[in-house]
């Protein structure tokens, strides 16, 4: 297919991904131990997020259970906002993750962590926010101003203190960190080959979707997901595949694109194979995300196969299909910087602020 290449402000913050992991990796790692001495004794990590910010979460928690073997979890923001619930947090750290740091929900959450005996832990692209000033530890990312109302930049390098938070909560990996600093080179790679993702849009733009994955790709999915509704406007399900295969399955029909997020190894790569083979069964069109070759061979289409491991995969997996929802949108005539009824910041209902 062929898309105008007129630059958007979203094009141009997706370029900007390998120097703004770089710039975050090169300012978070050295703190690992810091941040392990400030977590002492802490026996569960809760995290407080909401959209894009909610889904680098989801990856945090799969992280430190699979990887530092640390319990977490996730925040329920109303119950602090609304129901004013009081919980013994004595023994927990919660991290509050917004890219703006005014979410002022997220800060008003972590306040009332701290209230509740939390030791309170800042993810944000604001060093000088509420959130970083208040929280009794600050890990900034290091993205740079982000103008268009789809989160790219500032997704990813939360999801790379994401990795910091867990590696320096678990065991001590040479090689796993050797690939860590290799990551910002793996999404210049991505960016520089951009033009093979074309027939993903092309079949994106074609009808109904939906979105699945599992484990430590599970908030590259409902990323994935999330990005395709706001910045499309296309209505897509984000699924765990147990959860895909507990019911919705059974709505998935032929014309229906079923788009695959995998990584290229882990224990739960073999059974998206089998899932990607029984969705063309039943008539989907299934597009392999990252993945191994063995799942790209097992789909119609993909963004192209991924050599990092499961535990950075979700670094580098979730770039081309930036580029691939940034390049639809302009396809279906929309503008994919300012999505309809959409801002950087939305209010809630209490009111408070909300980033996009």
């Amino acid at each position: 297919m062929t898309t105008e290449t007129t630059a958007t402000q979203m094009a141009r913050e997706i370029a900007e991904q390998p120097e703004a992991l770089r710039a975050t990796l090169d300012a978070l790692l050295p703190r690992r131990g810091e941040i392990r001495d400030r977590l002492a004794g802490r026996r569960s990590v809760l995290f407080a997020a909401r959209g894009s910010s909610d889904n680098a979460a989801i990856y945090g928690r799969y992280l430190l259970e699979t990887h530092a073997g640390v319990l977490g979890g996730l925040v329920s923001p109303s119950v602090a906002t609304h129901y004013r619930g009081r919980l013994d947090l004595s023994d927990a750290v919660v991290v509050g993750v917004s890219q703006s740091g005014r979410t002022s929900e997220i800060v008003e959450t972590l306040a009332w962590a701290r209230s509740c005996g939390a030791l309170t832990v800042a993810v944000t692209n604001d060093a000088g926010s509420e959130l970083a000033t208040s929280a009794d530890l600050a890990l900034t990312t290091n993205a740079g101003t982000e103008l268009a109302v789809p989160a790219t930049k500032s997704y990813l390098t939360q999801v790379a203190a994401m990795t910091v938070l867990g590696t320096a909560l678990g065991p001590d990996d040479a090689a796993l960190d050797a690939a860590l600093v290799d990551v910002p080179d793996r999404v210049a790679a991505v960016l520089a080959d951009a033009d093979r993702l074309d027939p993903v849009v092309e079949q994106l733009s074609r009808g109904a979707s939906i979105v699945t994955g599992r484990g430590l790709m599970m908030g590259t999915a409902l990323e994935v997901a999330l990005k395709l509704e706001e910045t499309c406007a296309r209505p897509v399900r984000g699924y765990s595949y147990a959860d895909l295969r507990h019911g919705p399955i059974s709505a998935v029909q032929e014309g229906v694109t079923a788009v695959l997020v995998g990584a290229a190894d882990g224990p739960v790569h073999d059974a998206m194979i089998e899932l990607a083979d029984d969705l063309r069964t039943r008539g989907a069109i299934t597009v392999a995300v990252g993945g191994s070759p063995e799942l790209a061979a097992a789909c119609d289409l993909g963004t192209g196969p991924l050599d990092v491991t499961e535990r950075l995969a979700p670094l580098v997996a979730v770039v081309p299909m930036q580029i691939v929802i940034e390049r639809l949108a302009r396809h279906l005539g929309l503008d994919p910087d300012e999505p309809r009824g959409l801002s950087k910041i939305t209010r809630t209902d209490i009111p408070t602020q909300e980033d996009t």
